[in-house]
């Protein structure tokens, strides 16, 4: 009867707390992994990407703007180190792991640094994703304002004793805002990105299947 009466308190004690803990660490592992990814992001476009460099401008001779073309090979380089120190440092964050206080269930912060706390780890899975938004818009007379933004999607499990949640990060970050003195032509500038980007495959089981 006493083991019966034990069994029953740690299955509604688990109930109770396995939610709170969930939470607190899809939380606490979405902000880390957006620090890492925010930080990789900013770490190589400041080393390796020039707009003056990677853009090019092209006017006709009444200095008109005719085309831009972009070094994709560049921006690709730059996106498949992004994704590829995202996963590095995605992978050893889940395998260090971080510690939720069971306090925290309770909402006491008296208990938060002497209570027990659940082990957290987390691995990536599915697909980390770099690609690129360009956008222009006006800003005055022959002027046009160019923004290229870079784009990281990843997904990531979160492991606790008890359970495991799947969650999504996305993160946007502005990495050049150009001002392009030219008579902006007829038709809407545009250009195009799509093959510039990046793509890691963190699905083990499709990595065996991989030549």
């Amino acid at each position: 009867m006493t083991l019966a009466f034990f069994n029953i308190f740690i299955y509604a004690l688990d109930k109770a707390i396995t939610p709170t803990v969930m939470a607190v660490a899809d939380a606490e592992m979405r902000a880390k992994s957006m620090e890492i990814i925010n930080a990789s992001i900013l770490k190589e476009y400041s080393q390796q990407f020039n707009y003056d460099d990677i853009i090019k401008v092209e006017k006709d001779g009444e200095g008109n703007i005719s085309m831009l073309k972009a070094d994709t090979l560049k921006m690709s380089k730059i996106a498949t180190d992004v994704a590829l120190n995202s996963q590095k440092d995605l992978k050893a964050l889940g395998h260090t792991g971080i510690k939720v206080p069971i306090a925290y269930v309770f909402d006491n912060n008296l208990l938060a640094n002497i209570g027990p706390s659940v082990s957290v780890k987390m691995e990536p899975i599915g697909y980390i994703e770099t690609k690129y938004q360009s956008e222009f818009e006006s800003a005055g007379i022959n002027q046009t304002r160019h923004k290229i933004y870079v784009q990281v999607y990843a997904k990531v499990r979160i492991i606790i004793p008890t359970k495991k949640d799947d969650i999504e990060i996305k993160s946007e970050v502005p990495i050049a805002e150009t001002i392009i003195v030219g008579k902006i032509p007829d038709t809407s500038i545009n250009l195009d990105l799509n093959g510039a980007g990046y793509k890691i495959n963190n699905n083990k089981e499709q990595n065996k299947n991989l030549p």
